[in-house]
């Protein structure tokens, strides 16, 4: 393992949580906002309804999503308390620290993110 980059611990912590709090109150609001399509093709049409379940589906990739970034921001948040925050995950090598600035959920070198994709 080489040296890590010099990272402020308390700033990170503080941009994770933000982030989630942030995510977490998106998905509750979407939540309150979801609803079913309407399924009854004699009530609405059936473009009417295409356009609902799209729109459905699209929420579902949403909050997919959504749940994929909370589940990173808690590993991120996990790695800060055990001291490995700044180290790939992968090769234990350290994470560039403007790919820490930009993404500080990252738990992927540049290199292993390549490989990865």
């Amino acid at each position: 393992m080489s040296k890590a980059p010099k990272i402020d611990v308390k700033k990170v912590k503080k941009l994770l949580v933000s982030r989630r709090e942030e995510l977490l109150s998106l998905i509750d609001s979407g939540e309150e906002n979801r609803t079913d399509p309407e399924l009854d093709q004699q009530r609405i049409g059936r473009l009417s309804r295409m356009d609902a379940m799209q729109q459905q589906a699209m929420e579902d990739e949403t909050g997919r999503r959504r749940d994929k970034e909370l589940n990173r921001i808690a590993a991120a948040l996990e790695r800060l308390e055990s001291d490995d925050y700044g180290y790939c995950t992968a090769c234990d090598e350290p994470i560039a620290a403007k790919r820490l600035e930009n993404d500080p959920a990252t738990p992927l070198c540049i290199s292993c993110a390549q490989k990865a994709s």
